[in-house]
């Protein structure tokens, strides 16, 4: 009877917590139908493309939507073509996100072309894109959990052209449901996804056209890339030296488990750059799901024994801990510096490290690389800069239902814990 009754207190502090962070995100509207390609550029506009390659079934039904949250069978591709506005009507690190299905190409981000693809186009498309990169490196974004298909396009458009690195953009995205509620499935839905996330890996360091990859990954996309990397140097005995950097932006991964991948990942491996921060409340209620001792993006790395075990793996761990947050969960905070994001973004894609002394980034932002975690974490997240998750409030999804959905189950456990 104690044991019901602690887990059912659980819950209820879970769904108190949820209804915080709701309340914290604001109940702002959330953008929707806007993958409808306007088939054209504006002057004054740029352009990104971007590749996609998902897990996510199709959706038929919706128009201005490619895939829907649902599982599907194997790999799928698409390709989007992204109009983003004039410099003077925009602010870096934002994505300024229609107001109603097309938008208005001089003030918000549209859709100039948007179509699922063969495999084959694909790869024809992809090889085109490597040739004009000066390095051929590519550039690929894993979102985080809570993140529609469009979203994920839009925030990754969003961080190729403020990052403006000299990479190919490639976007994997797995099925979430794009829902705060929907937390267990889309978890469930990362694990699903982890051998496509490997067999892309796969196909990219093999590939003799591509020289480098660099890894951005945020949140819940941080558990299908550790688990993607933690097969792939199981069957390889190591990982190859093609992917060049890792980086991990506020990881929903229980500490212990991130230990034991990293573990299994083993020596041969690029550099991992750990981004945390302890103030972060999606993290924190994670934290409570779980019921975990902590969540890898929220840990103290001077405290023990985490500093140890950073250390001990060489991993370069950035605390943002003091870092000013432009959201009210602190999930986001790599939005915040769209300046040195620029200069990070470009240095990573062009195959260099963070504490690389070709980057010159002394000389640029003044900061000593071994000295100064903070600001190099301010700006290393440019080029991760938050996807959609939690943090934008324009891409809460119908919150009021959700509420009401929600307020329900936490009346209903309170009553119960009250009675028993």
């Amino acid at each position: 009877m104690f044991k019901r009754w602690g887990r059912r207190v659980r819950f209820a502090k879970v769904t108190l917590g949820l209804t915080a962070m709701l309340t914290l995100a604001g109940c702002g509207g959330r953008p929707t139908n806007f993958l409808i390609p306007t088939g054209q550029q504006f002057a004054g506009t740029s352009r990104i493309d971007i590749l996609a390659a998902t897990t996510r079934q199709a959706e038929n039904t919706q128009p201005g939507e490619l895939y829907n949250g649902e599982r599907a069978i194997g790999l799928h591709f698409a390709d989007i073509a992204v109009s983003i506005p004039p410099a003077s009507a925009r602010k870096p690190g934002d994505v300024q996100w229609p107001e109603n299905g097309g938008g208005n190409p001089l003030k918000e981000f549209t859709t100039i072309s948007a179509e699922r693809i063969s495999k084959e186009q694909a790869l024809d498309r992809f090889y085109a894109r490597l040739r004009k990169t000066p390095h051929r490196n590519v550039l690929l974004f894993v979102h985080g959990y809570n993140t529609r298909f469009e979203e994920a396009v839009y925030r990754f458009a969003q961080v190729a052209h403020d990052a403006n690195a000299p990479a190919v953009p490639l976007l994997f995205t797995w099925p979430s449901r794009g829902r705060l509620l929907a937390y267990t499935y889309d978890r469930e839905s990362a694990n699903y996804s982890r051998d496509s996330l490997e067999a892309v890996l796969q196909y990219l360091v093999k590939d003799k056209s591509v020289n480098e990859v660099t890894i951005l990954a945020h949140s819940m996309g941080n558990w299908v890339t550790m688990e993607a990397l933690r097969q792939m140097s199981i069957r390889d005995k190591g990982i190859h030296g093609k992917i060049k950097n890792v980086m991990l932006a506020a990881p929903d991964i229980d500490v212990d488990v991130f230990r034991r991948q990293v573990a299994a990942i083993g020596d041969k491996r690029p550099p991992f750059y750990l981004f945390v921060s302890q103030d972060d409340k999606a993290l924190a209620l994670s934290n409570r799901v779980w019921g975990s001792s902590a969540r890898v993006g929220s840990v103290d790395p001077e405290q023990e024994p985490y500093r140890t075990m950073f250390a001990k793996e060489k991993i370069t761990v950035f605390d943002l801990t003091k870092e000013k947050s432009g959201d009210s969960l602190n999930h986001g905070k790599f939005a915040n510096s769209p300046e040195v994001v620029q200069i990070i973004g470009g240095q990573l894609a062009a195959g260099q490290t963070l504490t690389d002394s070709k980057a010159g980034l002394g000389d640029k932002i003044g900061f000593v690389a071994t000295g100064a975690a903070g600001v190099v974490g301010r700006a290393a997240s440019i080029a991760v800069s938050a996807p959609v998750s939690l943090i934008d409030p324009r891409t809460r999804d119908g919150l009021g239902d959700q509420l009401d959905e929600l307020g329900g189950h936490v009346k209903h456990t309170v009553r119960g814990v009250a009675t028993h």
